[in-house]
């Protein structure tokens, strides 16, 4: 189960439509949005990215508009590894999610760098997770 970050989840308290909507969507497409807030590098495009969930929510959106599954240094990688990308394309979309938030959660960029080249090795040999 995701855990949602407090800032998060205190615009979602303040919003009782939009912290129903929250629930209602899938596991899946809460792990997007909390991705896709999380990927944020500056407080301000964080601080944006939060208060726009409840008019996307409202809206009818389930997922973040512009969320990229592939992150562009992953997607850059797998363009120099035809192996793995001919498996990434394979992949569902949570296995990549799996590639894609282990990736992600990298303490600093010289490990996010290790994860995605040790990820495209994993592919081109056929793994289907990290």
């Amino acid at each position: 189960m995701e855990l949602v970050p407090p800032d998060l989840k205190k615009v979602l308290a303040a919003d009782t439509q939009a912290k129903a909507q929250w629930e209602a969507l899938t596991p899946i497409g809460r792990r997007d949005f909390i991705s896709w807030i999380d990927a944020a590098k500056q407080p301000e495009t964080r601080r944006r990215r939060i208060e726009s969930v409840p008019s996307r929510l409202a809206s009818g959106k389930r997922r973040p508009c512009c969320y990229a599954v592939v992150p562009l240094d992953m997607y850059t990688a797998l363009k120099s590894v035809p192996k793995a990308q001919a498996l990434w394309k394979q992949l569902t979309a949570d296995e990549k999610r799996n590639f894609t938030d282990w990736i992600a959660a990298a303490a600093d960029a010289a490990t996010r760098t290790t994860r995605i080249e040790t990820s495209c090795t994993l592919l081109a040999n056929g793994a289907r997770h990290p």
